[in-house]
């Protein structure tokens, strides 16, 4: 195994191999971005005991199909989360967004500069909301879903945590954080059967430059399908709270949308 060469916050560490620089799991770019302009036109439900933003596709689509939508540390009150999952549906998947975030990060503190996510983080561990996740898979699976996809935006990281345990069967993650690594990456190959996109970015301190090439070297020979895409002079949120009004940020939102609607259609 890899050294481990230190951890802002104990339980979400980031580790690097020797010649990585050390870098946080978190940066500023987790509390900030743009609200985007939209009327979601999904609707609130209740699967397995959670409340869900539930969009749903006009005419025929395939019931036995779901995208379960991981969103950030917003939570469903963001809208740009719910656009998005609307987006999903206009491709012909029913998507669902849980309520995983228990206490949502109010939308009018991003860019504030001054919310403790550290508390937070210490609030939502994985004994908190991964029980949240698994109860509406159970619920998805008992209604005869029997092929989920999962997208996660930076706390979406559970993505990884349902591959592991090889829930769900096909997986995508935008500009992940709190992933450890390489030790995330390689429990993946060896665990997972599920083809994962990852949507990197220029600019990530949660995942950086260095920790995308390894994850290239370690998944370059995952026999169930890997991608991953760069957006140049993206930084880490683009694919959810980018400013649409920077070309380059527009046309990274856009294109890791159309990534991951495609590797959907050709995998789930």
């Amino acid at each position: 195994m890899l050294d481990a060469h230190f951890s802002t916050i104990p339980t979400f560490s980031l580790y690097l191999q020797p010649n990585l620089s050390a870098t946080m799991s978190l940066c500023s770019k987790c509390v900030s971005g743009v609200t985007h302009e939209g009327t979601p036109t999904g609707t609130l439900e209740t699967i397995g005991g959670i409340q869900c933003y539930v969009a749903t596709p006009e005419g025929d689509y395939p019931k036995d199909k779901v995208i379960l939508f991981l969103c950030d540390i917003f939570g469903i009150p963001l809208v740009n989360s719910k656009l998005l999952a609307d987006d999903f549906a206009k491709n012909g998947f029913k998507t669902i967004i849980p309520d995983y975030i228990v206490e949502p990060v109010p939308v009018a503190e991003m860019d504030a500069g001054n919310y403790d996510v550290v508390s937070w983080l210490g609030r939502h561990g994985p004994e908190v909301t991964r029980p949240i996740l698994d109860n509406v898979v159970a619920a998805l699976r008992a209604e005869g879903v029997s092929s989920i996809g999962a997208t996660g935006y930076c706390f979406g990281r559970y993505v990884f945590d349902l591959a592991f345990d090889n829930a769900i069967e096909v997986a995508v993650i935008s500009h992940p954080s709190l992933l450890k690594i390489p030790v995330d990456l390689e429990k993946y190959v060896a665990a997972s059967k599920a083809p994962l996109l990852i949507n990197s970015c220029e600019i990530d301190i949660p995942f950086p430059i260095e920790a995308q090439a390894l994850a290239d070297k370690i998944f370059g020979s995952f026999e169930y399908g890997y991608k991953r895409e760069y957006f140049e002079g993206c930084e880490h949120g683009f694919a959810v709270r980018g400013d649409l009004s920077d070309p380059k940020v527009k046309a990274g939102k856009e294109g890791s949308f159309k990534a991951s609607a495609k590797w959907f259609k050709q995998h789930l």
